[in-house]
């Protein structure tokens, strides 16, 4: 289940992004959709980065039964600007980052892994039939 906290005026439907947390995780996630100002504050407090980004993860650092896998944190200005930039949709901009955000929660780290996390963002971004210009663009 996805628990989502939204911060912004902008209306967001989470079911298709139900569907691809139930195929990697029985887990809840906690889903939080802020601006960019709000992600900028988070970027620079937990990462010492000082602009906005797309998303961020916060996975739980201990594991206990019962308890959520983390917390994924998406900027709606973000969405709005890259979708309009790519030519594709608000939603299909929004499960990019749900599922990078998932696999950060999952493991996965582009920054220090041989490739996997970008290997398994193809395999889903292929498998939710979301337009093939997202792994180009993250390739």
């Amino acid at each position: 289940m996805i628990d989502v906290e939204n911060q912004t005026n902008k209306e967001i439907d989470v079911t298709s992004l139900e569907e691809i947390a139930k195929d990697l995780t029985s887990k809840d996630i906690e889903l939080i959709f802020v601006n960019n100002e709000t992600i900028k504050k988070l970027n620079k407090e937990h990462r010492n980065i000082d602009k906005a980004t797309d998303v961020l993860s916060f996975p739980l650092e201990f594991e206990m039964p019962n308890m959520p896998l983390g917390s994924i944190v998406i900027s709606t200005d973000f969405v709005e600007q890259k979708a309009e930039e790519y030519g594709h949709s608000f939603d299909n901009e929004l499960k990019l980052l749900f599922i990078h955000g998932l696999l950060h929660l999952l493991g996965f780290d582009h920054e220090i892994d041989n490739g996997e996390h970008r290997k398994e963002e193809e395999r889903l971004i292929s498998k939710y039939n979301l337009p093939k210009s997202l792994i180009v663009r993250n390739s």
